[in-house]
């Protein structure tokens, strides 16, 4: 028995004590393999999970190194049951491999002949698969290279694709690092993904994922595809693509909603390839009549289902899936490892702040008490619209006002989800709006107008949770949200966290009506911030001004 950091549990998790000496270097052994759960002040929780440890079998990491950093850093025994069923989880990965054979195309191999027996019995895995070869060979549809690879993690037995990748059509493309230089985080996580051919990064907001995407881009050197949340962000990645690389204007296209060009890097936005028309997706064309080298999907943890199956069909393209939380509301993050490729990279926030590469950010949740006839109206409301009545209260919008006065000066913004709500608050703050209404021109103006310290003061709605770079706002206040959406709460602390100018803190006000279903979603959609080390202050709205 020895006096490490981590006790290891039978129930597969790791508890971590912070304050130890080696807790630092425990942590960082364990995240390549164990996934963080919780984090807050003294002992962390992680859980070893399958798909953590796929994860790491596919970044080159073996079961035994996994088993000897348990060994190494737990305090206690590691319980035998847990260290063989490590063992013989992370042995599933790889007895299944995909490949390029000459004669037949692509195969599928094992030298676990009753592996691919079961598998191939398996009724939604046979008909990807063609004609048997011999014993440990099987030949597989090109085009089903994504599905059976989806099919095969859900049943237990991952593939390690080894198909390799066509290289697309040649284009140069490389970085200009004058008065600037790749971050060392920065640097690794291209390398690591460059390694793996395809695969997800994950990086705190404001961590500069999109120079991760260009880095990428310069190691490929081929046509490639960018694919955005919507078209402000596809003008924010065309403008750090011009700062950053040797690209020119007349080489980086737009495909959104407006704009229809093609060129040899295109900027599209999920919305106009996931556009419907009599059944079908009249803009996948894109993708397929295209000789791309690279696909990047921005905020790949919001992928729409017609995006996940168009890149089941993309598996012959290097793909780099970039993202600030791989969590998914909807519990899909298996796809993502099968269809775009395992975790090359994550950093945690905590990291990246510590290195100054992040604004440090102060969390509150200032609770209001609701009024007697608002109380009165959500204890009679039927079900569905209890949440917007809490969330939306009147008590809030005089909270805001009195935020805004506190923190005159600064660059603030308002985020809610409900636009009449956000109406009103930006009439009583004299604050301009931006929702789903505001045209795109109209919101460049706006933002451009922030950014500049020309407007002080802005009021958003959902539209704005994803990829809008505004490094000067210092300070948030959420009035509703998206139920209890872990990933929104990220993303919104996360349009504080570009480093300020003067090295002060980002505060980030979550307003929550007490003893409503406003407080229960908040405590669920802040789970993920609290696993990343940021703690909530709880502050009554009454004593604001004591603060």
């Amino acid at each position: 028995m020895s006096d490490g950091p981590l006790i290891v549990q039978s129930d597969k998790t790791i508890l971590l004590e912070v304050d130890h000496g080696q807790a630092t270097e425990a942590r960082h052994a364990i995240a390549a393999f164990a996934e963080l759960e919780r984090a807050p002040e003294h002992i962390h929780t992680y859980r070893i999970t399958p798909l953590g440890l796929w994860n790491a079998r596919a970044a080159g990491i073996d079961a035994e190194k996994v088993l000897d950093t348990l060994l190494t850093y737990s305090r206690f025994p590691v319980p035998h049951s847990l260290l063989v069923d490590i063992e013989e989880t992370m042995s599933r990965y790889g007895r299944l491999r995909l490949e390029k054979d000459p004669q037949h195309g692509l195969v599928m191999r094992t030298d676990d002949y009753p592996v691919l027996e079961e598998v191939m019995r398996a009724k939604k895995i046979a008909p990807l698969l063609g004609p048997r070869i011999d014993g440990e060979t099987v030949v597989v549809h090109s085009s089903e290279r994504g599905q059976l690879k989806q099919a095969l993690l859900k049943i237990g037995w991952p593939a390690d694709d080894r198909a390799g990748y066509v290289d697309g059509t040649p284009h140069p493309i490389a970085l200009e690092e004058e008065g600037w230089a790749l971050r060392p985080y920065q640097r690794l996580a291209a390398e690591n993904f460059w390694a793996g051919g395809s695969g997800v990064v994950v990086l705190p907001c404001g961590a500069g994922k999109t120079i991760v995407g260009a880095a990428a881009m310069a190691q490929s050197s081929t046509t490639t595809l960018i694919l955005v949340t919507n078209t402000v962000a596809a003008r924010q990645w065309k403008d750090e693509l011009l700062r950053r690389t040797s690209l020119t204007e007349d080489e980086i296209g737009e495909y959104s909603g407006s704009v229809k060009e093609v060129r040899p890097v295109t900027i599209a936005t999920y919305q106009v390839l996931t556009v419907k028309r009599g059944g079908l997706y009249p803009h996948l064309e894109l993708v397929d009549k295209n000789d791309w080298g690279l696909i990047v999907y921005d905020e790949v943890h919001l992928l729409p289902a017609p995006i996940f199956r168009m890149t089941a069909d993309l598996q012959a393209r290097r793909r780099l899936g970039l993202t600030a939380t791989l969590v998914r509301e909807d519990g899909r993050e298996g796809e993502v490892f099968s269809l775009i490729g395992p975790k090359r990279y994550d950093a945690p926030w905590k990291d990246i702040e510590a290195q100054g590469y992040i604004a440090p950010a102060d969390c509150v949740e200032v609770r209001v008490d609701l009024p007697r006839d608002e109380r009165m109206a959500y204890a009679m409301a039927d079900d569905a619209d209890k949440y917007r009545l809490c969330a939306s209260s009147e008590t809030k919008t005089a909270v805001v006002e009195q935020l805004v006065r506190r923190h005159a000066g600064e660059q603030l913004l308002v985020i809610g989800q409900y636009i009449d709500q956000l109406d009103e608050i930006g009439e009583r703050i004299g604050a301009p709006v931006i929702k789903g209404s505001t045209s795109v021109k109209e919101r460049q103006r706006l933002f451009d107008a922030f950014r500049a310290g020309e407007l002080h003061r802005l009021v958003v709605s959902k539209v704005a949770n994803f990829s809008i770079d505004l490094p000067e706002a210092s300070v948030a206040v959420q009035v509703s949200g998206s139920f209890g959406s872990r990933q929104e709460e990220a993303q919104r602390l996360g349009r504080l966290l570009r480093p300020k100018a003067d090295g002060r803190s980002a505060r980030f006000y979550a307003l929550v009506a007490r003893d409503t279903l406003d407080q229960d979603f908040a405590a669920k959609r802040q789970r993920f911030l609290a696993e990343q080390g940021y703690a909530y202050r709880i502050m009554d709205a009454g004593d604001l001004a004591k603060d």
